[in-house]
């Protein structure tokens, strides 16, 4: 059975740092991506960022893009989003999703699968 854990999250003062880890386990993924998604109180969840079964394309909503980078393979069977710069309007929710997607050149259009998720705070 597939398991999607993440862990990482936590309090942090603006301006600061943390590292989210997805670690599944069960299914092989190789042909799975990997989103990343937040769900700030009162809002929709939305996408941060993913990357494609094969590694090689990543992808980032704007609000985050050069402060978050996504990193790890299905090798190891973890994926890592590392958050720099952290704002207050960062905070929320964090989890990780696997979606199929052979192709290996974009990132899932569908997530199959889905981690409990983490809380990231960023206040000072």
């Amino acid at each position: 059975q597939l398991q999607l854990v993440e862990s990482g999250g936590g309090l942090v003062q603006p301006g600061g740092s943390l590292r989210l880890s997805c670690t599944y386990s069960g299914v092989p993924l190789d042909y799975y991506g990997i989103g990343w998604f937040r769900q700030a109180p009162g809002k929709e969840r939305e996408g941060v960022s993913c990357v494609s079964s094969s590694g090689g394309y990543t992808n980032y909503t704007n609000s985050v893009k050069g402060r978050f980078t996504m990193s790890g393979n299905h090798a190891e069977m973890t994926f890592y989003l590392q958050m720099n710069s952290l704002k207050p309007e960062d905070a929320g929710v964090f989890s990780c999703a696997a979606g199929y997607e052979v192709a290996g050149r974009g990132c899932p259009h569908e997530y199959q699968a889905w981690g409990q998720g983490t809380q990231i705070t960023v206040t000072s």
